[in-house]
């Protein structure tokens, strides 16, 4: 059986984010694939562009039907998005067609490659869009579901404090008082939960032929529907590179309001502070602060006012 390459480039990132425990999981990799294309019948394709922290790559089932493997790192990710992706039911998200635990192994659903939301020119039709899908995916949970709480989540401030000894060190001590303070707010009067996806942005909408977009790699977590829009806000990477990003922030706020019908002042407050938690799980995974979601955070801190 021929096996793709695995792309240098991704192999560094993986022993880079998780060291011996990564090289070993990439010593396993060629194994892996063989045991998926045995039990699943598959025929390999290649690696897509750009992997980060998964093994993602086309395959064919039965040497017909097109499908994708994604076979997950030693992130500890596997169990929550298989979870996730089956609660969906394919309802705005990708379909889960077979998986395999010992592996950390997934096969889903093929979308149309290479067609994300971020490649809408139009960033109202593209807001619009997603707003579509988070609809669709929104269900209620129950207090059974094996999935993380936004509560859990925002211990990630705690620990950035505690990284710096009570101060804030890199990171903006307004930014970081401002994520605190709508933390302590918000937690206290949150909507009906339900399961988000937890990393809704335009790269993890595709186009697909079963619905016109579906999304794909969900973090599968229960919070208030207001929250998913964050890393909506924050996204695509080079967004705060634009110089008209405010004018970008006031208008996305403005369409998820009325598709939504959440309040502006709540979807901005969660969009700040999820952006400056993205900057620190940055740091922590990465080793280096989240410049970019920061200067989105700081223009969604000076839109405060706007009503």
């Amino acid at each position: 059986m021929m096996l793709p390459a695995i792309p240098p480039a991704f192999t560094g990132f993986i022993e880079a984010l998780h060291g011996a425990a990564g090289r070993a999981w990439l010593a396993r990799l060629p194994t892996i694939l063989v045991n998926c294309a045995t039990r699943w019948d598959l025929t390999l394709g290649q690696p897509f562009p750009n992997l980060s922290y998964h093994f993602v790559m086309a395959a064919r089932r039965a040497n017909v039907q097109p499908v994708v493997l994604k076979v997950c790192a030693p992130t500890g990710e596997y169990a929550e998005e298989s979870a996730a992706i089956t609660h969906f039911g394919g309802h705005g998200m990708v379909q889960l067609l077979a998986t395999d635990a010992a592996d950390e192994a997934l096969l889903l659903e093929r979308l149309v490659l290479g067609t994300t939301l971020s490649h809408i020119a139009d960033d109202d039709a593209a807001t619009r869009i997603a707003a579509g899908v988070m609809r669709q995916l929104w269900r209620p949970v129950t207090t059974d579901f094996p999935f993380p709480t936004i509560q859990f989540w925002s211990e990630g401030l705690t620990r950035l404090r505690a990284r710096y000894d009570g101060g804030t060190g890199s990171f903006p001590s307004a930014l970081v008082e401002a994520a605190e303070g709508i933390r302590a707010d918000f937690m206290t009067s949150l909507a009906p939960l339900v399961l988000l996806h937890g990393d809704l942005h335009h790269d993890n909408i595709l186009m697909a032929e079963r619905m016109p977009w579906l999304a794909i790699d969900p973090k599968g977590v229960i919070g208030e529907p207001a929250y998913e829009v964050g890393a909506f806000l924050y996204n695509p990477f080079d967004i705060s590179q634009r110089p008209d990003l405010p004018r970008i922030l006031a208008r996305r706020l403005a369409i998820l309001s009325e598709e939504l019908a959440i309040d502006r002042a709540r979807l901005r407050g969660w969009g700040l502070y999820t952006a400056v938690l993205s900057a620190w799980w940055d740091m922590e995974d990465l080793g280096h602060v989240g410049e970019d979601t920061l200067r989105c955070a700081q223009t969604l801190a000076m839109l405060s006012g706007l009503p």
